[in-house]
């Protein structure tokens, strides 16, 4: 579990492909004081570390995460916001994000409004779907709150200063692929929704061994 504020900006060292996965050397600050088996959230995707020393890690992308995210993009120089899982007792100053990704959203545009940024993305419909003004979204592992919520699946977000400097997003140009993971709580909301009426009870799964 991880909240959507970012650690830092890393940098992929290295990209390794193999069937139906690749493996990646992300260098990052804290890379010494991860050990194997940890969470990371790169670009806001969950994944494991594999190993460590003291100025990188190396995490794997299997062909379901290369699927629903944009790891299959990265190539060595690529900047991504890391986060490392969510400590018990530790704040959340963010919003409760999984690290599973929902799908690919792409960056549209953007403009400023004094300080801060409003920035445009195109959403994947079931994110768009289980979204609502002001609630939230993250982008690239980026707790953001949504600012504007258009039928055409654009969703804005404004981004303050400190944000901008401490995440990957100013190096996004119109058209650049991002990951988006919708809000928990809006994700169960929109299933329990479309299983029909409470009174329905919820749906039954087969038994074990015994075909639907």
């Amino acid at each position: 579990m991880f909240t959507g504020i970012v650690e830092s900006v890393g940098a992929v060292a290295r990209v390794r492909s193999a069937p139906e996965a690749r493996t990646f050397r992300v260098e990052a600050p804290f890379a010494a004081e991860l050990a194997a088996g940890q969470s990371v959230a790169v670009d806001g995707a969950c994944l494991t570390v594999c190993s460590s020393d003291a100025n990188s890690f190396v995490v794997e992308a299997g062909a379901t995460t290369l699927a629903r995210t944009i790891a299959d993009g990265y190539r060595v120089g690529s900047r991504v916001n890391l986060e490392r899982g969510l400590r018990a007792g530790a704040p959340l100053d963010g919003h409760l994000v999984q690290g599973h990704v929902d799908g690919v959203g792409t960056y549209v545009g953007g403009r400023r409004a004094g300080a801060t940024r409003l920035l445009d993305f195109q959403l994947p419909d079931d994110v768009h779907a289980g979204s609502v003004l002001y609630g939230s979204v993250a982008v690239n592992g980026v707790s953001l709150t949504v600012n504007d919520l258009r039928d055409d699946c654009i969703c804005q977000v404004a981004v303050v200063p400190f944000t901008w400097e401490h995440t990957n997003f100013a190096a996004l140009k119109p058209g650049a692929s991002v990951n988006v993971e919708a809000d928990l709580v809006g994700k169960y909301v929109r299933r329990r929704l479309e299983s029909g009426p409470l009174s329905r009870g919820l749906p039954q799964c087969p038994e074990a061994g015994h075909a639907p």
